[in-house]
């Protein structure tokens, strides 16, 4: 928060003075709608090489690198991380940048007598949604993170580091404040605009993040019960389609005809791989009839050696119409919210169908597992197999279950029990003394 780029708003701001954008319903509704594409192109959830797809699927144990030794990206894999990596200074700068742009529309919105208290809602809304879920990926990346809520430079700069569990709370807080403001119904005919439903399943996941089950549950539930809206796609090759019905939160492409940037990233026709693979035990270990297996990892070998991609997304080239949106918010990860919910809660019964549903429509048959030990078990192997590639969950998985350690430290010669978290990068450090200390190891 202390760096420049903090006090640079970009689009729309960029080309219209930030009072005029507040006098036009369509001109705010722009300012919002330009969060949604931050995170697509250049914030945490971008489908390129900064992204979390790409950057927590190397530092865990779902992807291999293959690019040059050289490259930033090869310090995430072997866990030769600095304070000063320029990544990690980039994914802190970036997401400050966009919630310093959340938090300049929320106090426009505020001033404003310009927009409809509709509109207003709705934009407040979406804003707070935004502003939690990016908080949300930045407490589980940093620990203890400042919380800026408003513009004020002077305030921002000087911000301490809050402690985890009151991220949370005000995380929490935001997401209860949007579920309010929005809808139950999405404003147009696609889902790229959050409502209480895309804000539930936030909501959802972050009650699982802080062991708050019967609430996760709750939340999830009034999802998966929304069947007029939420269904899976019988076909799981359809489930990454802009049409799916298990859609709850998509990035539409920047323009028509394109595809998304995941397919560019992880998509190759001859090995080696160029830059990224799947590490080869996420297919080894899946099930022989796991239908994701067919349709959800691609395999190309030279005749020696093999090697398997993520082909969730299989389209790279502009196809006149875009067929596939990236998927943020899907409603399996509900299911197995609710399972461990459930099975966290003591009811067993529950957490077996929850799960059953997933490896049903999977092609596989119903779990054997019998006790809460072993049906937990079950329930992460399948957020593996179900959610590999999608904004680093293997990576939170194994942190939040304490299995981290365990498994990457055979397979990672850089790995230090500290790597839980990264560092805080060291510009901010220097500028802002009272982001001390320094995350353990760093």
């Amino acid at each position: 928060m202390g760096c420049e780029d903090f006090l640079e708003v970009n689009d729309p701001f960029g080309q219209i003075n930030t009072p005029e954008v507040f006098e036009d319903e369509a001109t705010a509704t722009a300012a919002v709608t330009s969060l949604y594409a931050k995170l697509r192109d250049e914030v945490l959830l971008t489908g390129t090489t900064q992204g979390l797809t790409a950057l927590m699927g190397i530092y865990s144990d779902e992807l291999d690198f293959y690019g040059l030794g050289a490259e930033p990206m090869d310090s995430f894999y072997q866990h030769y991380i600095f304070s000063d990596d320029p990544i990690v200074e980039g994914i802190w700068n970036g997401s400050y940048s966009l919630i310093y742009m959340g938090n300049a529309i929320l106090e426009s919105l505020d001033k404003s007598d310009k927009i409809g208290p509709d509109i207003k809602k709705q934009l407040r809304g979406e804003t707070l949604f935004i502003r939690a879920l990016t908080y949300s990926y930045l407490v589980n990346l940093f620990g203890d993170i400042p919380y800026a809520t408003t513009t004020d430079f002077g305030l921002n700069s000087m911000l301490s580091r809050m402690p985890a569990s009151e991220v949370y709370e005000n995380i929490i807080m935001d997401l209860q404040e949007a579920k309010g403001l929005l809808g139950a119904n999405y404003i147009s005919s696609e889902r790229t605009r959050a409502n209480q439903m895309v804000v539930a399943s936030l909501l959802a996941r972050v009650y699982i993040f802080t062991e708050q089950w019967d609430l996760a549950a709750l939340e999830a539930t009034t999802i998966i019960n929304n069947t007029s809206v939420f269904n899976l796609e019988v076909d799981v090759a359809n489930e990454f389609l802009k049409e799916s019905t298990s859609a709850i939160l998509q990035f539409k492409p920047k323009s028509e005809g394109e595809n998304t940037q995941e397919a560019s990233l992880f998509l190759f026709e001859s090995g080696p791989p160029p830059l990224v693979a799947l590490n080869p035990q996420l297919y080894e270990g899946m099930e022989p009839n796991d239908g994701r297996k067919e349709h959800w990892i691609g395999v190309v070998t030279d005749g020696s050696e093999t090697w398997y991609f993520p082909n969730k997304y299989k389209i790279e080239a502009n196809t006149g119409t875009s067929i596939e949106y990236s998927v943020v918010l899907r409603l399996s990860e509900q299911f197995l919210i609710r399972a461990e919910a459930r099975a966290k809660l003591g009811n067993l019964s529950g957490a077996l169908d929850d799960l059953n549903v997933i490896r049903n429509r999977a092609g596989l048959m119903d779990s054997e597992a019998t006790t809460e030990s072993g049906i937990l078990d079950a329930i992460s192997t399948e957020r593996y197999h179900e959610l590999f590639s999608e904004f680093g969950h293997r990576w939170f998985d194994i942190k939040r279950l304490g299995l981290a350690n365990d498994i990457l430290a055979p397979i990672k010669p850089g790995w230090k029990p500290t790597d839980l978290l990264l560092p805080i990068p060291e510009n901010e450090l220097l500028m802002n003394p009272k982001l001390e200390p320094q995350n353990p190891g760093y």
